[in-house]
């Protein structure tokens, strides 16, 4: 069996858990202003532009969700 070391850039001290902590919380919520960007933007579309672009206005948020928490 092998086995691998991976080593991380957050490190084992404190103060770079909280770095580490503190850069989660900017990337969440760069991810939550995108989500909220994208989902505005499709609910603005009328239905028969949604329509045309295959997309139903009940699956809206499914759809931002993917692009945006599984890209």
């Amino acid at each position: 069996m092998a086995h691998t070391a991976t080593y991380s850039r957050e490190g084992f001290g404190l103060s770079a858990r909280i770095v580490n902590f503190f850069e989660r919380i900017k990337e969440a919520n760069a991810l939550r202003a995108q989500f909220n960007q994208t989902y505005s933007e499709l609910q603005s579309l009328t239905d028969r532009e949604l329509n045309d672009i295959g997309v139903r206005r009940c699956d809206i948020k499914d759809i931002v969700r993917d692009h945006v928490y599984c890209s």
